[in-house]
């Protein structure tokens, strides 16, 4: 931790970790944020790694991991270090909800986790029937699973970029809050 005029500097980057089921549209949204540009993904075998500047001052570091069943038994791996968990969700997929819900639901118990900000992506907003950011809130029940932690649902549509820049907003207030205390915490424990 770098210390000005013996004062903790605040966070200058924070890694953010992307997770959600297979075809949620995770490395769409990352290129999205990242390119303004809609590209063809492949689903990933393994994880991608982004980095976005946020204002001036301030580095997301987005780890974009594989959604399939067999790279979930990983997910555990990634969450050291994470100063937000961004959790993607293809709102339109209604057989696949309770599904999402109890991966999200089993990753929020992980004590790696414990009061990491979490921002769930509501995507797929352009598609008939998707549900809307209050039916995920409900249906995933955050209010219960992350009543110790900030939290944000935001509607998004990786296709036409609506609701990301928002999102990318959300990610970085939470996650320069959540290593400001992080900081603190450590140097109470320091002294």
């Amino acid at each position: 931790m770098g210390l000005q005029n013996g004062k903790p500097c605040s966070a200058k980057r924070a890694n953010i970790l992307m997770l959600g089921l297979d075809s949620a549209g995770k490395s769409t949204l990352l290129y999205k944020l990242r390119y303004e540009d809609v590209f063809l993904t492949m689903p990933t075998i393994g994880f991608n790694v982004d980095m976005i500047e946020v204002g001036k001052d301030f580095t997301l570091t987005f780890w974009d991991v594989g959604g399939q069943k067999k790279m979930r038994e990983f997910w555990s791996n990634f969450l050291e270090d994470t100063d937000g968990l961004l959790y993607v969700v293809d709102s339109s997929a209604k057989h696949r909800l309770e599904e999402s819900r109890r991966e999200l639901e089993l990753i929020l118990k992980n004590e790696s986790l414990k009061n990491v900000p979490v921002v769930v992506l509501a995507n797929k907003q352009d598609l008939p029937g998707a549900l809307n950011a209050e039916e995920i809130t409900r249906r995933f029940r955050m209010k219960k699973y992350c009543s110790d932690r900030n939290w944000y649902v935001q509607p998004c549509c990786a296709i036409t970029g609506q609701g990301l820049a928002e999102a990318l907003q959300r990610v970085a207030t939470f996650a320069r809050q959540y290593s400001k205390s992080k900081e603190t915490f450590t140097t109470l424990k320091e002294l």
